[in-house]
């Protein structure tokens, strides 16, 4: 299975604890955009809306691809009520967007599941002429807040993380944006904090892709080990996020 398509398998879990997005980058990207009633989005890969409300709730004419059957299907259940949201369930790769054209495309932590050639030309095709690509992705630090707690957890990687499919993504580059004609690119740093117990901190690790397929029994043992590393460090762990907005537009 595609690492892409391993969240499809754990819907619930992963609208539950995958984590949201920065309030303030929200505010700052519909005010650059000016997202309105008169503005036409294109989501890729909302999961199940982790970066979707404060876009839709705009009142933009919203449109999203999600590629997982139930990932999907969440998202109809929790947006299908509201009358400007439009998803289809289909590869971004692959699919045919016909005439659509977008003032604005997003990606929350999914376009680098792409080719990079593909993300950045495809897009580039569907924004109309000034229209801006937009991507977030989170950097969690739990290293500066209890620095014992992580070289514990690091421990614990070292000895029981051995997933059953190599990781080998990682290498997306946001700024070769301009290599495929977009302009005015900018990174913008926004910054907040998340604190979870124990059992919150492991459904989160669960909703790793790359924690998923970390074979039986050693991914039992791994949980294990570290639900008690924070159970012996106060019994709270905590990750100051920079949520990371890029920007970049289509020339006018």
């Amino acid at each position: 299975m595609e690492f892409r398509k391993i969240f499809d398998t754990i819907p619930e879990q992963f609208d539950k604890f995958r984590p949201r997005y920065s309030l303030e980058l929200f505010r700052f990207l519909i005010d650059n955009v000016s997202v309105g009633p008169d503005k036409t989005v294109l989501e890729i890969g909302p999961g199940t809306g982790q970066a979707t409300d404060p876009i839709l709730m705009t009142g933009c004419d919203y449109n999203a691809i999600e590629l997982g059957e139930h990932l999907f299907e969440k998202m109809r259940e929790k947006y299908g009520k509201y009358p400007n949201f439009h998803i289809v369930n289909d590869d971004f790769i692959t699919h045919d967007f016909g005439k659509q054209r977008f003032d604005l495309i997003y990606s929350a932590a999914t376009i680098q599941w792409i080719p990079e050639e593909i993300a950045f030309s495809k897009t580039y095709e569907l924004l109309k002429p000034g229209g801006t690509l937009a991507m977030m992705l989170t950097r969690a630090d739990y290293k500066t807040p209890n620095e014992k707690l992580y070289e514990e957890i690091q421990k614990l990687y070292d000895k029981y993380y051995k997933p059953d499919i190599p990781y080998t993504h990682g290498s997306f580059k946001y700024d070769h944006a301009s290599d495929y004609g977009f302009v005015d690119f900018k990174e913008h740093d926004f910054y907040g904090t998340r604190e979870m117990d124990p059992d919150e901190y492991v459904s989160f690790c669960g909703t790793h892709c790359d924690h998923i397929v970390i074979p039986e029994p050693i991914k039992t043992e791994f949980f294990d080990g570290l639900k008690n590393a924070v159970i012996n460090n106060g019994g709270r762990i905590v990750f100051k996020d920079t949520y990371v907005l890029y920007l970049t537009k289509k020339p006018e």
